[in-house]
């Protein structure tokens, strides 16, 4: 395989390009803007031998990370895979990673299915993604490669947000309600300019369920620090200066202020941005480790090979159903 720092220069020439800076005019969460960014920045933690065949692809990449996203309310069995509700599983201070068994079965056995699904599964769908992604390279079909690639990211992302770990997922239970929104999209909207992202090359991942719970264990632990840190700001600030008034398009639309979701940033002391470098590092060493556990498959045979119109034409009824969903009012952005 070819030396990593031999490329290393092209990433630090190119990512500013490739990242794509700009503002939506429409509230961004983490499931649209960050989770673009961190496919897109994934690419450039790939070696040589994977890197000509995503860079080539970064911007279906990029697009369709959301994808996941738009079939929440189209597929059914969607929406679970974005979270675990961990702490639904102890009643008497347990940790609740030693109550949880790791294997799906296990789980299954301990559990039932009908509750593993109830409380999400976003561990055991990442490692589904990774076996699929994996025969997608062994079989060299782009079309597969591209599309388990762009999910697998979701779903990574996904276990590195602290709210996809609690069934308290937006303060509902404490009277915090709207706090996933801010954490996930207000301050990463407001911020993202502002971090590193320079995060190395991918790692080859020996033991992938282990992996994935420790992401899933690191985001959960975060969570009680996610809540307090809002009340503390909270109690800081009239609620006259919580508030604040955006243009949006052609809406006025009301959002966290930006001194208070400024002064809750500061307080995490780079929360945000670990997380968001770490879902990053994971997506690129996953989509590493499906290709070396392939047999590393020569991917720059594949190279000048674009999406088949088939994968072309199931994006564009994707985007469909999610226009008609938004139409409806069951999205809200």
């Amino acid at each position: 395989m070819g030396s990593w720092s031999n490329y290393k220069w092209l990433a630090l020439l190119v990512i500013p390009i490739l990242l794509g800076f700009g503002r939506s005019t429409v509230q961004i969460k983490w499931g649209f803007f960050g989770h673009k960014r961190i496919n897109r920045i994934a690419t450039f933690t790939l070696p040589p031998e994977m890197f000509g065949f995503y860079k080539e692809h970064i911007e279906y990449l990029t697009e369709h990370a959301v994808d996941p996203d738009k079939r929440r309310y189209a597929v059914e069995g969607e929406a679970q895979r974005h979270y675990i509700d961990i702490d639904h599983y102890v009643h008497n201070g347990e940790d609740p990673f030693e109550v949880v068994p790791r294997r799906w079965r296990d789980a299954v056995t301990k559990f039932t299915e009908d509750t593993l699904q109830a409380y999400g599964i976003v561990p055991w769908t990442i490692s589904s993604m990774k076996y699929k992604l994996q025969k997608a390279f062994e079989s060299r079909n782009v079309d597969l490669i591209l599309k388990y690639s762009a999910d697998i990211g979701h779903y990574i992302g996904d276990a590195h947000v602290p709210l996809h770990t609690t069934e308290n997922y937006n303060g509902q239970l404490t009277n915090q309600k709207g706090i996933h929104g801010l954490w996930e999209s207000r301050l990463v909207e407001i911020n993202s300019e502002n971090y590193d992202y320079f995060i190395g090359k991918a790692d080859y991942v020996k033991n992938l369920s282990d992996y994935v719970w420790t992401a899933v264990e690191a985001s959960h632990r975060a969570v009680d620090s996610v809540l307090q840190i809002e009340r503390e700001v909270t109690n800081d600030f009239d609620s006259d200066r919580k508030y604040s008034f955006e243009r949006r398009g052609n809406t006025t639309v009301s959002v966290y202020s930006y001194e208070f979701s400024q002064e809750y940033h500061r307080r995490m002391n780079g929360m945000v941005e670990r997380r968001l470098r770490a879902a990053i590092a994971a997506v690129g060493s996953i989509w590493y480790t499906a290709w070396v556990d392939a047999g590393q498959p020569d991917l720059s045979a594949l190279q000048n090979t674009p999406p088949s119109a088939e994968l072309i034409e199931e994006m564009k009824t994707l985007d469909i159903h999610y226009r008609n969903d938004k139409h409806k009012g069951r999205i809200c952005e």
